[in-house]
């Protein structure tokens, strides 16, 4: 008899693999383990609309009759402690064990620990889970003043939604500039704009050397010059670690994640690592790479329960990311750390444009701000393998569209 397959977190891309198996064709067991007493639900709302509105219910990711509907054995407030390979079982913590023929682990990544003194006040949040949004949902309510350590997509959404909400929010980031790994510094020059506008006050190049506290509460950071940043809560968002525990206790190889191949199997192939946790060498740029998005999440997991039924492709699909903060629809697509030259298309001034990065001749990344056009078509050309000339692009979307048209005719035609 079949011990099927065993998922290792409940998140977009442990329920993706699950319902993947199913769309594939795959008839045996199929059991989704996640930790938390939750229906799996939809993360990127939980630092936007979850936080600001006293009424917003999780969103869940499939409607609960999907998993029964699906023969899909979802066991909520399960974490799995050991993997034994050679018996080819997952132990469980607190007892039991689940034996696979193979395991998924889409174990995700948890938020980066600050070691600040005072980092143990109450107060002092991160934000991965639903019930990390509720907590900073109740405790908003009586926070008029709001520390955020860390530029980042997370935080500087946090700091959006919490100043429409009457906060005042100010944001410490160490290094010059905010969304400095992510994004162009044009990019990041006109999010802190626009956030300054909007009442948030931004200290880059700063850091807090310690957290301040009465009666056990968060009251204060304090910065490494000395000044003090009155606060009722402090969040924290330096970035996350990967949860590579489960995996490397078994031997299985890690390295800034879970080492994967092109098929999402890792060092033992019988297991598989998908979303968050799985670093594999990227198609498109040659390099070993962690990605962390819904869409990364969600193309692993199907790619995964093909490789699992038999019909493994090699991963090749293009990254796209996205985060509302406050008035900006941020969307990249692609992978611009080779970046070399760029062509700025919009206007900036309106809040809509669009940055198209080259390394060397090659188009590799698109980012727009209230362009979602822009988006899907850069998604369209990188799709395509397709690369417009730099003068191409300066010519805007029209130009752009016309120069694939006339790509994929001639590719169609060869």
């Amino acid at each position: 008899m079949s011990n099927g397959v065993v998922i290792v977190g409940a998140g977009h891309a442990g329920v993706q693999a699950a319902a993947s198996l199913r769309e594939e064709g795959y008839d045996g067991p199929v059991l989704l383990l996640g930790d938390e007493n939750e229906l799996p639900y939809h993360k990127p709302p939980l630092s936007k609309t979850f936080i600001k509105d006293v009424e917003a219910k999780p969103q869940p990711l499939r409607g609960e009759t999907f998993y029964g509907g699906n023969a899909i054995d979802f066991r909520p407030g399960l974490r799995a402690e050991r993997i034994d390979l050679g018996g080819r079982r997952l132990e469980l913590a607190g007892g039991g064990t689940l034996p696979f023929d193979h395991l998924v682990l889409a174990t995700g990544s948890r938020p980066r620990l600050l070691p600040l003194p005072g980092s143990d006040l109450a107060g002092v949040l991160s934000l991965r889970s639903i019930g990390d949004a509720r907590l900073i949902r109740e405790l908003s309510g009586a926070a008029g003043e709001v520390v955020i350590l860390g530029g980042g997509f997370i935080g500087l959404e946090i700091a959006a939604t919490l100043t429409l909400g009457g906060r005042k929010v100010t944001v410490v980031e160490a290094v010059d500039r905010l969304l400095g790994r992510a994004v162009a510094p044009a990019i990041g020059s006109h999010v802190r704009q626009r956030l300054e506008a909007m009442g948030v006050r931004i200290l880059t190049g700063t850091t807090v050397a310690r957290l301040e506290g009465e009666n056990g509460h968060v009251i204060a950071a304090i910065t490494a010059s000395g000044e003090r940043l009155a606060a009722q809560m402090v969040i924290i968002g330096i970035g996350v670690v990967p949860n590579v525990e489960l995996a490397e206790a078994a031997g299985i190889a890690v390295a800034n994640g879970i080492k994967i191949d092109g098929q999402m199997r890792t060092s033992v192939p019988q297991v598989l690592a998908v979303g968050d946790v799985a670093n594999y060498r990227h198609w498109f740029t040659g390099g070993d790479v962690r990605l962390e998005s819904v869409q990364n999440a969600t193309d692993q997991a199907r790619l995964a329960a093909r490789t699992i039924v038999g019909r493994a492709d090699s991963y090749a699909a293009v990254p796209w990311f996205w985060s509302d903060i406050g008035d900006m629809k941020l969307q990249m697509v692609g992978l611009t750390s080779g970046s070399d030259q760029t062509v700025v298309v919009g206007e900036p001034d309106e809040n809509k444009f669009s940055i198209y990065h080259y390394g060397g001749d090659r188009l590799i990344g698109v980012e727009s701000i209230n362009k979602p056009a822009d988006h899907m078509l850069g998604r369209k050309m990188l799709g395509a393998g397709f690369s417009p000339s730099l003068e191409v692009a300066v010519g805007g979307p029209d130009a752009l569209k016309a120069a694939l048209a006339a790509y994929q005719q001639k590719q169609a035609a060869e």
